[in-house]
């Protein structure tokens, strides 16, 4: 039975990655998978998802009045369509991830939706709320912080380290970076107005907080 599939994480977990990967997987058995990226993300070419150690592959510009259904609904007239794939799914709109449920409820066709769960802010990403509302099955990606615990969200700082706590949402090839932490750094780092102290995320940070490293990448 289709489902809809909601793979989220911090930043530099791999999302792009395993899409991509999927992607191949369905090409590889001689079936389709029809990909989505939103049209604002230009950081490489429009209609390209790109994966940050260079894995790349054509997909669908999506704009926020664009209908989805009805676009997968036509690509079923020219072609199969096995599964559906939405890169940086956190900026798709209400009404979009309703319509990739008609697409699993009325096409039976899964749909497997890979983004960040919240800003740089700690507020949900509008795509991001109805997916985790939605979706019939949530699969969390992990990756680490650099105090060593395991990193949940992500936060946006200066060229010194420290946090950036006003800004657009939307930001894409913006000069800031964006840095995936633990709950307890973003609170350290966003509203104490501590700096972002860089280590070796494989060295013990001291506070008795860490998980073992091979319970954090399970």
């Amino acid at each position: 039975m289709a489902k809809l599939y909601f793979y989220y994480s911090a930043m530099n977990a791999g999302k792009t990655t395993l899409l991509l990967q999927s992607a191949h997987n369905y090409r590889e058995r001689g079936m389709n998978a029809l990909l989505f990226t939103p049209a604002m993300d230009d950081r490489y070419q429009v209609g390209v998802i790109k994966s940050r150690i260079g894995l790349e592959a054509d997909a669908v510009a999506f704009k926020v009045d664009d209908d989805l259904f009805e676009f997968v609904k036509q690509e079923l007239e020219e072609r199969n369509v096995h599964c559906v794939l939405v890169d940086e799914s956190q900026f798709l709109t209400r009404d979009q991830v309703f319509e990739l449920t008609e697409v699993v409820d009325r096409l039976s066709i899964p749909v497997l939706c890979f983004g960040l769960r919240t800003d740089f802010q700690g507020e949900l990403f509008e795509g991001s709320r109805y997916l985790l509302a939605w979706a019939d099955q949530l699969e969390e990606l992990k990756t680490i912080c650099h105090t060593g615990t395991k990193a949940t969200m992500v936060v946006r700082v200066d060229d010194e380290g420290y946090a950036l706590r006003e800004g657009s949402q939307v930001q894409i090839g913006g000069n800031e970076r964006y840095v995936s932490v633990s709950r307890k750094e973003f609170k350290n780092v966003f509203f104490a107005g501590k700096k972002i102290r860089m280590v070796d995320p494989f060295e013990s940070s001291g506070d008795g907080d860490s998980e073992p490293m091979e319970e954090l990448l399970k």
